[in-house]
Formats: structure tokens, sequence, C-alpha cells
């Protein structure tokens, strides 16, 4: 592992994440994809730990990575299921909290559908004197850290693979296309990918991206653009982040269709070459085949990193833990 100075104690948003904090999680999760490489990929540097994972919404991606991360780091794992916990029968989210505690946990990974809970989980370990360290994966509409270092760390791999570093980005473009307005994993890349000197530009219609989005990433060093129509945004991009339309949490009629939306918004090969010619498509996941992305567009790995993103995810989520966790070995 590369020698680190880390000090952050819960991982909770990308907001004021440092240039150093980027390029230590790049460079460690980099180390961590080499383990992963090996026949044996397991590493004692987590014995003896408890990673709970408590998840009070849906998650195949998020939660399954981090599972295997604390594993390959040879951490014990809890995993909490909302439907078959004593939240049904009435118990507090910061009493099961205090419940995993008792139990031992080191870390406790939340997500959960309402904003703020993470952070509040980590202000009563915080009150309550303990060295239990909270990561988000995924809090509402607010943010995704790991997604978003995820998200990063395999734009920075692909171009320099053995030194992923944040300045990679400088005078690169990048365009987020989709449903911006519910997405915690947009507001996560849009503080990590305006960390540096890159163009990040936001397409969608405008029931979709408000203008409040205008405001987002002041003062910082790259610049953010917003537009209500898809060509602007493509043209000469090096990457396409495509976000899922979250219907689950639309409140309103905000679309006339799918197949309008696809019409306008969705990413083809025809659109792609509006981009430079080796742009590169990410998706967070989970895929809406035909809606935000074409079927085949999805599949071809000349321009798709999706599956590059969900292997990233281990590394990345390894990397997450290991810097958190390791404070905590005595």
């Amino acid at each position: 592992m590369p020698a680190t100075t880390w000090s952050r104690h819960h991982i909770l948003s990308l907001a004021d994440f440092t240039t150093t904090e980027y390029d230590t999680v790049l460079q460690t999760a980099a180390s961590f994809r080499e383990v992963l490489s090996r026949r044996t990929k397991k590493v004692p540097t987590l014995q003896g730990q408890v990673v709970a994972n408590l998840f009070f919404e849906p998650s195949t991606r998020t939660r399954s990575s981090f599972e295997i991360a604390a594993k390959r780091l040879s951490a014990d794992t809890l995993n909490f299921a909302s439907a078959t916990s004593s939240i049904t029968k009435g118990e507090t989210i910061l009493d099961t909290a205090k419940t995993y505690l008792a139990m031992g946990t080191d870390i406790m990974v939340i997500r959960h559908q309402q904003a703020g809970v993470p952070h509040a989980i980590a202000q009563e370990m915080d009150r309550l004197g303990v060295k239990v360290s909270v990561l988000n994966a995924g809090d509402g509409q607010h943010e995704h850290p790991s997604q978003g270092l995820l998200d990063l760390f395999t734009i920075c791999t692909l171009l320099e693979p053995n030194a992923p570093r944040l300045e990679l980005l400088k005078g690169k473009k990048i365009a987020i296309v989709g449903d911006i307005l519910h997405s915690r994993v947009a507001r996560s890349n849009i503080w990590s990918l305006t960390a540096t000197d890159a163009e990040l530009h936001l397409a969608a219609p405008p029931t979709l991206l408000p203008k409040l989005f205008a405001g987002c990433g002041q003062d910082r060093p790259g610049k953010l653009f917003i537009h209500w129509n898809l060509e602007p945004a493509l043209e000469d991009a090096d990457f396409v982040m495509t976000l899922r339309l979250q219907k689950e949490r639309m409140t309103a009629h905000l679309l006339p269709s799918l197949r309008e939306y696809h019409h306008l918004f969705g990413i083809t090969r025809s659109k792609l070459q509006l981009c430079k010619s080796h742009v590169k498509v990410l998706h967070p996941g989970p895929v809406n085949r035909g809606v935000e992305i074409s079927s085949d567009l999805m599949d071809d790995p000349e321009f798709s990193l999706i599956q590059n993103q969900v292997t990233s995810g281990v590394a990345v989520r390894m990397a997450l833990l290991y810097l958190i966790g390791s404070g905590k070995i005595t």
C-alpha cells in the first residue's frame, strides 16, 4: 500500500474532499486492483474488524461490492435487511445503529432513501465517543461518494493505468446526461469532476435539470455548464456518463414518454459521432436498456466502460474501507 496521511474518520460527502484525498483514494485503489488480479485475492489488512452493511433500500452493485471488499480485506461482515429487521416493529434507525455498535461493529456502511441519515448516525457515533466510522453508500438525493470515486477511478485508470490521479482530467470534457434532478451519483460526480481543470457538461430536459444546478461547483477549478438539449454537451466530449431515469423518485409527470426521452437524450452510436473519436461511455447502473442508452452500445467494449465501473467498485471500496479502518488497528 502507498504511504498515506489519511485523517478522515467518516466518508459522507465529496464536497470537501481535497486533491490529496482524491489522489490517495485513487493510488490506494490501484494497489488493491493489483491485489484483486492475484490468485490469492485476500489480504489481512482489516482482520478482526467488523463491517456492517446497513442498507435501508434495495441495492445490488453497491451492497455486493462493499461486502466482497470487506471480505477481501479479511474483515467480518454483518448484512442488514430492512424488511426483516426490527425496523418493521418500530425500532428507530439510531437504535438499530446502536445495536450494531453493541455487537462490536467498527465500520458502518449506510444506505437510506432519506438524505442525511448517514450524517445523523455519524454524529451519534461521535457523540457517544466511539471509534466507529460511517461510510455513506447513498442517501436520498444527496450524495453517493463511493460511486463518484469509482467513476473517477474508472476514468483515470483508462487515461493512465498505473498512476491514476486527479490531474489527468485537466482539459477533458465530460458530459453527464439524464435524470440529474434525482441523482445522488450526479451530485457526487459534480464535486469530484470539478475538483480539477476539466469541463463538466450536464444535459437533461428542464424538468430533470433545474436552473439551481448552474450554481453547483462555483469557486471550483473545473467549469460547469448546463444544457437543455443534448448536442452541445456531447460535442467533442471525451467521456459521456448517462444516468438512469429514477421513476421511483418522480412524484410528478416530468416526461412525455420514455420513447420521447430516448429520442432526445438517449445515448446511441449516431449521437456519439458528435464526440471525440475515442469517447467512452459510463453508466452507474442499473441500466434501463433502450432508454438511457441503446442496448448494443451498452455491450460494446469499444465504447462502454460500464463493466469496468463494476470491477473498479470493488477496488475503490477496498481502498475506502482500508483508509478509514487502518487507523483502528492496534
